[in-house]
């Protein structure tokens, strides 16, 4: 059994006396002409966060081979359009009426035909209380009415920030910190504001995370952040508590990544690194399991 096999198994619960863990879905819906490999990054790494997980990958029909070879443990859901438009969503929503998907993540290397498409697609997901994860494409102004007050988590860079909300985040790290904390307060949301220090926050509670490595700048980094914040939500309660990990987990096997590689590496590097931190912690993410509460993960380091 390889190393990754045996971390994937170590996430399930399959002693004789007690009953495996109940299968968890992530929906990964995104992609384009120009940018077949975000989505693909993003579901090889929500695979990761459990041995329970079955992801299904929602592209453009266009990508369907290249993604159904590079992303052979996925359900490939083609949808007609290579941008997301009204038809691309109903298709998309037909096939989840009959599959329910816990979380999403939403936008990685996604064309929008406009954003009502999108706003619809989000909407529906909340309401069958899948949990979003919001990235690239998908932070447009307009989707914060559809997202207002529901804990959803928007992932973006320091340039998406400033679209999303009309202004910039501020340029010293106490104006970034100050900014996010209102910013995810008013609207409800949990923001996940990526740069050379991630500033997590749900209103309440805020945590500056580090960039492990300048390595990290190499694109498909945020991909494979976006598809384990998914990938943790349907493990953890605590939408604050999944981004948190994450990031920190995501920045643990890119250091390691690069210890071996230097700036050479890649984003697909990182993911080969995931399942040895994932063991890693693997008792500490258990704890926090159907627990609201905060986690003590980051507190030790």
């Amino acid at each position: 059994m390889t190393k990754t096999h045996a971390h994937r198994l170590s996430f399930a619960n399959d002693t004789q006396n007690e009953p495996a863990y109940p299968c968890k879905k992530v929906l990964i819906a995104g992609g384009s002409g120009i940018y077949h490999g975000a989505p693909i990054l993003s579901s090889l790494s929500a695979r990761t966060a459990g041995s329970n997980i079955v992801v299904t990958i929602a592209i453009p029909h266009i990508n369907e081979t290249v993604t159904r070879i590079l992303s052979t443990g996925s359900i490939v859901v083609p949808f007609p359009d290579e941008k997301l438009t009204s038809k691309s969503v109903g298709h998309l929503l037909r096939f989840l009426m009959q599959d329910k998907q816990d979380s999403a993540a939403i936008g990685m290397g996604m064309h929008l035909s406009t954003a009502d498409p999108l706003k619809r697609l989000v909407k529906e997901l909340l309401q069958c209380n899948t949990r979003p994860v919001l990235d690239a494409s998908a932070l447009v102004p307009e989707i914060l009415g559809t997202v207002s007050q529901t804990k959803t988590v928007l992932t973006p860079h320091p340039g998406e920030y400033k679209r999303l909300f009309n202004e910039p985040a501020g340029t010293t790290e106490s104006e970034i910190k100050s900014s996010v904390l209102k910013k995810a307060k008013d609207h409800g949301i949990i923001i996940v504001l990526k740069g050379f220090v991630n500033i997590i926050s749900d209103g309440d509670q805020l945590v500056a995370i580090p960039r492990s490595t300048p390595a990290m700048t190499v694109g498909g980094t945020g991909d494979v952040l976006s598809g384990l914040i998914a990938g943790l939500l349907t493990q953890i309660n605590s939408e604050f508590d999944a981004c948190r990990i994450a990031v920190y987990l995501n920045g643990i096997a890119a250091m390691k990544a690069f210890k071996k590689i230097g700036l050479h590496m890649l984003a697909t590097d990182l993911i080969e690194e995931l399942p040895e931190v994932m063991e890693e912690y693997n008792g500490k993410i258990h704890s926090l399991q159907r627990k609201p509460s905060r986690s003590k993960l980051l507190d030790q380091h």
